[in-house]
This record gives C-alpha cells, structure tokens and sequence, in this order.
C-alpha cells in the first residue's frame, strides 16, 4: 500500500535530516505489529511512503497508527514543533492510499523521485561524529 500524509497547514517541516529521521523512527515502530516498509519520501511538507500491512488491520486504523506514532516521536525529539503545533495535531486530514498489488515497484520509484520532482534539498543536521585521536 501506498500512503500520503500532508503536514498540518502544509507548514514545511521536513526541511532538515533530523525531523525525516525522527518521523522514520516513529513509523518503525510499527514493525513490531508486522508492518513491513519499503521507500520512504519527504518533499518538505508531505511524506509519501510504501508498506506492507497485515491484513488483520483496516486502512484507518492503520493510518491513525501512523500519524499518532510518528507525530509522539517528532513532539518528542524536537520539543519547538509545539509552538508551531501547540494541540499537537502535527498531520492534517487529508491521506491519499492506494494498493500498489503489482505496481509496487513504479510506486517506489514514484517516492525515490520525489525530492527532485520537487526540487528539494534537505538540510543535513544530525550530530556527526568525530574521528577518534586515540591510538
């Protein structure tokens, strides 16, 4: 199944590497439940992604599961999104799914060029390691 999600408002929130890492964070989560992911996109203000859902779950569970996990996770690690989103209502409504069935992966190649479709360029932000001086 393919998925949607906009940002509340379409604020550009996934401007920096951090943000997108946190929000895959709280997706994988749900592997746990046996959600099986594939690609993954985030042009700025939506993320676009490919999973594999038992089928024991309806589509709105799933999305709900999505949104409240991914959301807890960015509230929590970046703790300035609550004056953007001070009810903590990070998602919006609006999702767009789709089974991909045979098309799985034109879907995938769909989302792995979403970042030039858009023209994107995201902001490397994460602590990086320095080299180790001891020998």
């Amino acid at each position: 199944m393919t998925l949607q999600f906009v940002t509340k408002c379409r604020y550009n929130c996934f401007r920096r590497q951090s943000v997108i890492d946190s929000c895959i964070a709280g997706f994988k989560e749900l592997e746990a439940y046996g959600f099986e992911f594939g690609e993954m996109g985030f042009p700025l203000n939506h993320a676009h992604l490919s999973v594999n859902v038992p089928k024991k779950y309806a589509v709105s569970n799933v999305i709900g599961m999505l949104k409240s996990n991914s959301a807890k996770r960015i509230f929590a690690e970046h703790p300035g999104f609550r004056k953007r989103y001070p009810k903590g209502s990070f998602w919006s409504q609006y999702e767009h799914h789709h089974s991909t069935g045979r098309d799985r992966e034109e879907s995938e190649q769909y989302i792995r060029n979403q970042l030039r479709h858009h023209n994107v360029k995201i902001i490397d932000d994460r602590q990086q390691k320095l080299p180790s001086y001891a020998e």
